[in-house]
């Protein structure tokens, strides 16, 4: 006889489970595979299973979508605000702004050197700096800084900050619902072992390929060990001549 395998993805239990439940519900009454308590609930899970399933996968669409909407917004949130510090620089060397007045947002008045903008950290720190920065040097009297405008950099700054926050939630609804997951299928496995258990005693009696067959009619799965014989049939039917040689020796005897 094969050997059986639980199934290693979660579409794989989801269909074990959906065979089983759907065949024993199928049945003739005659036929009772599961019994009560053991069909029930593996249909109330069933319905939980597939729930989860679909959220967990749903998520996981609008994961991949949204990530890229949101590079977008951090790349263009980086190029303003990289742009602005460089136009900045260029006003103070140039003369039109007072090296001193840098200070004003945060930054180093004796290098020209641009902050590090490589993480969403940074760009908080830095989008924040120079936008305060701005607000009290013009409001000193100081004529604004132009392309880009520190109107067009809060914008861009504004949306990434907004969809940063939305990041967040997004990662900890996914968690929970991976952490469910996890869950799931461990409790997944436990009822199709259940099911499997009940499946094969129920046809323990069937010759070698025909319990083989039944059991998985109702979404068992065998594997065959390297250089196994397959069953068939015929095999079947070897028995079956056997059995029934031993039987009429021992009723002559």
């Amino acid at each position: 006889m094969p050997y059986r395998r639980l199934p290693n993805t979660d579409q794989a239990r989801l269909t074990a489970l959906q065979t089983a439940v759907q065949r024993a519900s199928e049945a003739d009454f005659t036929e009772q595979v599961l019994n009560y308590h053991t069909l029930a609930e593996a249909q109330t899970f069933l319905m939980q299973f597939e729930g989860v399933m679909r959220q967990y996968h749903a998520n996981f669409t609008d994961r991949v979508n949204t990530n890229k909407q949101y590079r977008h917004i951090v790349q263009n949130a980086r190029m303003y605000i990289s742009h602005f510090i460089q136009v900045l620089n260029l006003a103070v060397i140039r003369g039109e702004i007072k090296r001193s007045q840098k200070e004003l947002y945060k930054l180093d008045p004796e290098t020209n050197i641009l902050p590090d903008l490589s993480s969403e950290e940074d760009l908080l720190v830095w989008g924040q700096n120079i936008i305060e920065g701005e607000q009290q040097r013009t409001s000193m009297g100081g004529f604004p800084i132009y392309n880009p405008a520190i109107n067009k950099v809060k914008v861009h700054y504004d949306i990434f900050k907004e969809q940063q926050y939305t990041q967040q939630l997004h990662q900890k609804s996914d968690s929970r619902v991976t952490e469910n997951m996890v869950d799931l299928r461990t409790k997944a496995d436990a009822i199709i072992v259940n099911l499997w258990n009940e499946i094969e005693n129920y046809y323990k009696q069937e010759l070698p390929y025909a319990r083989m067959r039944k059991c998985q009619n109702y979404g068992v799965i065998y594997y065959y060990r390297n250089g196994e014989k397959k069953l068939t049939p015929e095999s079947d039917h070897r028995l079956q001549v056997a059995k029934d040689s031993d039987l009429t020796i021992k009723f002559s005897e």
